[in-house]
């Protein structure tokens, strides 16, 4: 069964685990192909005992296998924390779609199912994951824990995010992503996905609250989502057509070609800015199209984990 097979069996994102399987077994069957070669598809779940360790979760039963000495992991045991956090504005929820399919998703359903693949990726190898989800408010938080119950939580609090449809919600980043780092007090790992759209244009408290995310000497991931073909290229047929601000609900009627090669030249100039800021800051930035397969995001991910 493919993966849209198995979208359609589940009901779209209300089985999030079972898609999320799928898209890290399928990344892992061709990861000999790439230069991860030599990533193995058995994630961890003892690690070797160090001479000096308690020797109370010591796995006799694997020893009398290999006569060799590990112990146990368990999930208050991790050796990593990561902290997810996720733009759920108006605009995350950009191109409209009546139905989802796996192979047509919008901003926010490629980031939830992204962050769920990550998130299997994880629990296997018994690291600690948090969450927060924003637009213009502090919508989740949940802290970095382990365990099958928090990691239901999050699954069924992105599932939620996917299925919602905020209206006129705009974007806040730089007003909550300062509160969303002076809660992660520990240094972990920080996935952020978002498109980078904001109601509010003071880029320079925007690039203030991305250097912040740096606290904590925190490894932090930009993942930038959007739309290649509409968001970017923009490439719409030259007729008379209505572009509505989600956010705001301002409006303008034109044809497309009109305003084409300035539009183009603007966002390009603002995503240089934006990588070159985040280069300044030393945080790693990752475009996302979503019309591409997750290799990339789960790829970012092992090079990110190898460093920290």
């Amino acid at each position: 069964m493919n993966l849209q097979q198995e979208f359609n069996k589940t009901g779209g994102f209300k089985n999030l685990e079972l898609l999320a399987k799928q898209v890290v077994e399928g990344f892992i069957a061709g990861i000999h192909k790439s230069p991860f070669h030599g990533f193995s598809a058995e994630f961890a779940e003892h690690k070797i005992y160090n001479q000096g360790e308690s020797t109370k979760h010591i796995d006799w039963k694997l020893y009398a296998k290999t006569d060799k000495l590990f112990t146990k992991q368990y999930d208050e045991e991790t050796n990593l924390r990561c902290h997810i956090i996720i733009d759920n504005s108006s605009s995350m929820h950009y191109p409209q779609m009546k139905e989802f399919s796996i192979d047509h998703l919008n901003k926010i359903a490629f980031s939830a199912l992204a962050s769920a693949s990550l998130m299997h990726m994880l629990k296997r190898q018994r690291d600690a994951v948090g969450m927060s989800i924003y637009s213009d408010s502090y919508d989740f938080y949940a802290p970095e824990k382990g365990g099958e119950r928090h990691h239901q939580m999050l699954l069924g609090e992105l599932s939620k995010t996917v299925l919602s449809k905020p209206i006129g919600k705009k974007t806040e980043t730089y007003t909550f992503l300062h509160q969303i780092v002076e809660k992660i007090h520990r240094r972990s790992l920080i996935f952020f996905f978002t498109d980078m759209f904001q109601s509010n244009t003071d880029r320079d408290k925007l690039f203030e609250a991305l250097r912040h995310l740096k606290y904590n000497k925190h490894e932090v991931v930009l993942f930038h989502v959007f739309d290649k073909q509409r968001e970017l290229t923009f490439d719409f047929e030259n007729m008379p057509k209505r572009f509505v601000d989600v956010e705001t609900g301002d409006h303008i009627n034109l044809y497309p070609d009109t305003i084409k090669e300035a539009y183009v030249d603007a966002v390009k100039a603002y995503f240089d800015e934006l990588r070159i800021k985040c280069a300044q800051y030393q945080i790693k930035y990752v475009e996302v199209d979503i019309g591409e397969a997750f290799d990339k995001i789960l790829t970012t991910y092992i090079v990110a984990r190898g460093k920290f």
